[in-house]
């Protein structure tokens, strides 16, 4: 979606499910809301790039090696990926998901992208 800004209804959502990370009480919601944050900012390259930052911020506090090193490559390749159209469809970001893999969509989401 180079070139294309986020549209109000998406970009609202992504703020709302960031801010709720980062308000979240445990590290299990924090995750569950940076994984939808994620689904909503993949056609886009500075949000989704910013998205795995975020996750990469959490993982160090958690002092979860495999994540932060996942999520470091995932930060290199967000951009580009994003910029060409390139990614895979509902990943939800984590380094335990493979980089290419699709996944099913929440409803609610894959109707905002589709409204989009």
């Amino acid at each position: 979606m180079i070139g294309r800004p986020m549209p109000a209804r998406v970009r609202a959502a992504y703020r709302a499910e960031m801010r709720a990370a980062r308000t979240a009480g445990d590290d299990v919601a924090r995750w569950r809301h940076l994984e939808r944050a994620h689904i909503l900012s993949q056609p886009w390259p500075w949000p989704h790039t910013a998205n795995h930052l975020a996750m990469f911020a959490l993982a160090v506090r958690r002092r979860d090696r495999r994540e932060a090193l996942g999520q470091v490559i995932r930060i290199i390749v967000a951009a580009p990926g994003s910029a060409l159209g390139r990614y895979p469809e509902g990943n939800t970001g984590r380094a335990g998901v493979g980089l290419t893999q699709p996944m099913s969509m929440p409803v609610d989401l894959a109707a905002l992208l589709r409204a989009a």
